[in-house]
Parts: structure tokens; sequence; C-alpha cells
């Protein structure tokens, strides 16, 4: 399957499985809350989830006061990252995603956990994304960080397709 047929097959499965987000998102929140690589991350970045997406609102809640928590803002055709430190920060960004207004990050060496959204996953730790390569411009910054792909079990695919700059997740929590 290529990319443009294995989004639409994943856009599929969302409509057929979107009675079980709430459960399932927790369950997996719950499998992040538990990694080491996150416990003892000190500055963590996540992203505030789309209707379609692994739920990360409440967990992002409760993290934001225990970890330097990050989170992106779409700013032309690249990610910007600025801290979080709660709800009232949120304002409605490109997209229709809630996007903080905190203080603007830099130092991406200090980033030790990031959890990447995705369309699909492979075992391999290869991502697909919804095609407009924002985290595809991200992710190489992020050299020391443990990167987790975040998503429902029926976004792990047998295979992605992968391009040469792809970079891999360390893991897959779904």
């Amino acid at each position: 399957m290529n990319k443009v047929e294995l989004r639409k097959y994943i856009r599929a499965l969302k409509v057929q499985h979107q009675a079980t987000v709430t459960a399932d998102s927790e369950r997996i929140m719950q499998v992040v809350a538990n990694d080491a690589h996150f416990l003892s991350a000190k500055t963590v970045l996540l992203y505030h989830s789309l209707g379609d997406e692994v739920n990360t609102h409440q967990f992002i809640e409760e993290w934001c006061t225990k970890k330097l928590l990050l989170l992106p803002v779409v700013v032309g055709n690249d990610l910007e990252l600025r801290c979080y430190r709660g709800a009232y920060e949120l304002k409605m960004g490109t997209f229709g995603i809630a996007e903080p207004t905190g203080p603007l990050f830099t130092d991406y060496a200090k980033i030790n956990f990031v959890a990447v959204p995705g369309m699909a996953f492979d075992k391999n730790g290869n991502r697909l994304g919804r095609g407009k390569g924002y985290y595809d411009r991200l992710l190489p910054k992020l050299t020391r960080a443990y990167k987790a792909g975040i998503c429902f079990p029926y976004q792990l695919v047998d295979e992605v397709p992968v391009e040469q700059n792809d970079i891999p997740m360390n893991t897959v929590i779904y």
C-alpha cells in the first residue's frame, strides 16, 4: 500500500472505531505514564490531540505541574515548541488544534521524551503522518529525545512506506 492508500485505509478504520476512542485513549496514555523513559524525562514534548487521535488532553493537565511540558504550534511550514503550564494558555490554532501561548522553547537537546502522533506505525517504528511533513521537519532536531509513536491498535500495520529521511520511533505505544 502506498502512503495515500494507507491514509485512506486508516481514516476508514478511525470511523469504525470511533466508539472506543475514550477507553482506548485512557489505556494507551496510562502505558505512556508508566513508561520508564517518560518517568525519567524532565522535559517532554506532547501533542494536543485532535478528535481522531489518542486523546492527550487529560494527560497533559495531569503532568503539566510535574514536568516541563512542551506542545507544538504550527507556524508556516514548521512546528515551533512552546512551554505549557495550563489550559488558560491555549488558543485555537491552525487546523483546529488548541495551541499553547507560553514561552518559546528552542533548546531541543533538553527534550528527553517526545510523544508523536501518526496515521499509522509499523513494528519497526516507522511512521506515516497526515502528509504535511511537520513532524518530518521537527524530528531531526530532536536527536537526544526518546521518540514514542502513539496510536490506536488498529493503526499499527505490517509496513509503513518509508523514505530516506524518515526517522523511526524508538517505540510505538498502542
